[in-house]
């Protein structure tokens, strides 16, 4: 059953495969081809056969015309007789001017062979193993002088059995030739498909964070085991880059958040030590001011960098949106009371997605931020988390300014600051985060207008159903 099952569900996937549309035109290339090729061989067999029995009936026609201008009636119905009781495949009948039958193997004169000098195909009487049958003969009828009338025929009954087996057989074959056509590219494109399966399952493992994973390649020594070799050697070269760079963040981390984080304290304890009434306490408050808006720049791009490199990947778990909207407004509440900005979050139930709740957390923090900043005096914010059918959608909604349509692509790039929020504090990486965030997440981050301001949206994908053993 779970066999069944299984290929059942392979089955659509194959049909949508290229190496299966691929077979699907080439048999139907094939077919139509063989089809118009062996009809085109039988039609001019056919009609070659025809001009020969017309060839055959127009020399006996001119014989016998001969032998009624030498013999005269008697001395034709006698040969008529002769030819008749030679049991060939010729058909003969001479009628009197009355329309009585002198002579000939024909009973009485078909009604489609009444077209006197052409070759017509008619339908006759036949006893054969003393049943009535139904025969086809082509031939040709034509006056005699003194007003008789002689019927010349052959019997192409077999000839047209076979036009009529031809046309039966044709469509069959055609079918079933279509039928194992097909028959094949479906397992042609499953073992292409099986291939293609490993690839992606192999990519879906490294996106999710594994770089030690590797395509395996079989004994075929195939394309595909080609293709395989070259991303197993892309991988590598991979694999040592992103190695490089995490040891170069790590690197920074420790060498420049450490020395920065010692000049603050120094900074602060110089406060504390200079007299309140020094001219250089001003000078000190600002110098630690911008001391923490380089660590906050800094901190900023190392997350982006963490994010994009898939670094945390591995510390994805389960985590409910609802709670992570809650905890952030409720941090952001004073700063936004203190703006007299009203932030206010929709209600709602439990919202899971597989995330990093600190990354989440902090791009969710940057989104009303940012809010909290563009809103004037009285504006309001509402952050919400709702059920998509696709996923899930965190937005945070203003009535600020919001972004012209035209520069919401440009806002996510690092250091990118708008001429309106050139004079407010910043560094131009929160929205960047926010979307280095929603890639980690295979998420989506969209900027609309909120008429008035501006609505930012991170649309979640509904996290994956585990999977269940079936041991039947």
């Amino acid at each position: 059953m779970l066999r069944n099952s299984r290929f059942w569900q392979f089955t659509p996937r194959i049909l949508h495969t290229q190496a299966f549309r691929i077979v699907l035109v080439y048999v139907l290339l094939y077919a139509v081809s063989a089809t118009a090729l062996v009809g085109f061989t039988y039609w001019n067999a056919e009609r070659a056969l025809d001009a020969q029995t017309d060839q055959t009936i127009e020399a006996e026609v001119t014989g016998l015309r001969e032998q009624y201008q030498r013999l005269g009636v008697l001395g034709l119905s006698d040969v008529i007789t002769s030819r008749v009781a030679q049991h060939g495949s010729g058909l003969y009948l001479l009628q009197s001017p009355t329309g009585r039958v002198l002579a000939g193997n024909l009973l009485e004169l078909p009604s489609q062979a009444r077209i006197i000098g052409s070759f017509v195909e008619f339908q006759y009487q036949r006893y054969a193993q003393s049943e009535e049958v139904t025969r086809t003969a082509r031939g040709q009828a034509f006056f005699l002088s003194g007003g008789f009338l002689l019927l010349v025929a052959r019997d192409v009954s077999e000839r047209r059995m076979m036009r009529a087996l031809f046309t039966t057989t044709l469509p069959w074959s055609v079918g079933l030739m279509l039928v194992f056509g097909l028959g094949g590219g479906a397992l042609m494109s499953r073992n292409v498909l099986r291939r293609l399966d490993t690839i992606n399952r192999t990519s879906a493992e490294i996106i999710a964070g594994d770089f030690s994973r590797r395509v395996p390649i079989t004994a075929a020594n195939d394309e595909f085991d080609f293709l395989a070799e070259n991303l197993n050697r892309m991988l590598e070269r991979t694999e040592r880059l992103m190695k490089g760079m995490r040891e170069v963040v790590d690197s920074v981390a420790h060498d420049l958040r450490t020395p920065l984080n010692r000049l603050r304290n120094r900074l602060e304890e110089m406060q504390r030590r200079v007299d309140p009434e020094s001219p250089y306490l001003d000078d000190i408050e600002g110098a630690i001011a911008e001391t923490d808006r380089l660590i906050g720049t800094f901190n900023a791009l190392l997350l982006i960098a963490q994010a994009d490199s898939g670094i945390m990947r591995g510390s994805m778990a389960p985590i409910d949106l609802s709670a992570v909207v809650a905890d952030v407004a409720e941090l952001y509440e004073p700063l936004a009371e203190e703006k007299t900005v009203v932030l206010s979050v929709v209600p709602s139930g439990v919202m899971m997605v597989e995330g990093n709740r600190s990354l989440i957390s902090q791009a969710l923090a940057n989104l009303i931020d940012n809010a909290i900043k563009y809103t004037p005096a009285g504006g309001r914010i509402v952050v919400s988390a709702s059920e998509t059918p696709s996923g899930v959608d965190l937005a945070v909604a203003d009535s600020g300014p919001g972004i012209p349509p035209e520069d919401r692509a440009r806002v996510l790039e690092r250091f990118v600051r708008l001429e309106s929020s050139r004079n407010s504090p910043g560094t131009g990486l929160g929205l960047s985060l926010v979307a280095a965030v929603a890639r980690l997440h295979e998420a989506t981050l969209t900027l609309a207008d909120n008429r008035p301001g501006l609505k930012a949206t991170v649309s979640f994908p509904r996290p994956p159903m585990k999977k269940q053993t079936n041991r039947e």
